[in-house]
């Protein structure tokens, strides 16, 4: 009887590790490792960041606007999409406006709810990332000057589960380094 139960834990395991990784099979997924090393999942200061849309905890960099300015540094995106919507492609044109005027590197962040797999998480961040950095391209700013990074659900704005947050999460975020004039 006893070997009996450790023989269906053994085989509960090998099949537990065997899904797990059918799991991770799929496509090369571009996941943070040093972006912010001291991040623990929760925001900025561990409690859920500074402020960001509507006093929502904010980014990797609890901001919500371009550097000394009142434009949005985010856009969002609806469910499991990475299309720009109208209002998206308008704030990115102030963008930018802005962004021809001062320079500095730019890194735009892929964000994505906290419903889905992380894979397929990471993938949508990426693509809208990709979104954002294809559309500033399309609009004069050199491709060289942008980067992209995905962090998939791993950095909520918000967190709490009603559409409300999950809306907030669904973002990209354009983060200028070294901003001058």
């Amino acid at each position: 009887m006893e070997r009996m139960m450790r023989n269906g834990i053994v085989r509960g395991g090998l099949l537990a590790a065997a899904l797990a990784l059918a799991g991770c099979a799929g496509g090369a997924i571009d996941v943070p490792s040093s972006a912010d090393p001291g991040y623990n999942g929760l925001g900025v200061d561990g409690a859920g960041g500074g402020l960001g849309l509507d006093g929502v905890s904010g980014g990797a960099l609890g901001s919500s606007t371009l550097p000394g300015t009142s434009i949005s540094d985010r856009v969002l995106f609806a469910v499991d999409q990475s299309t720009l919507s109208a209002e998206a492609t308008g704030i990115l044109n102030q963008q930018i406006g802005w962004l021809n005027q001062n320079s500095g590197q730019i890194t735009i962040e892929g964000h994505a709810d906290e419903r889905g797999t992380r894979d397929y998480n990471f993938q949508l961040g990426s693509s809208r990332a990709s979104a954002v950095r294809n559309y500033m391209v399309s609009q004069g700013i050199p491709d060289a000057r942008i980067s992209i990074i995905t962090y998939g659900r791993e950095r909520p704005a918000a967190t709490c589960a009603e559409e409300s947050c999950f809306a907030r999460n669904r973002r990209a975020v354009t983060v200028v380094t070294q901003p001058g004039s």
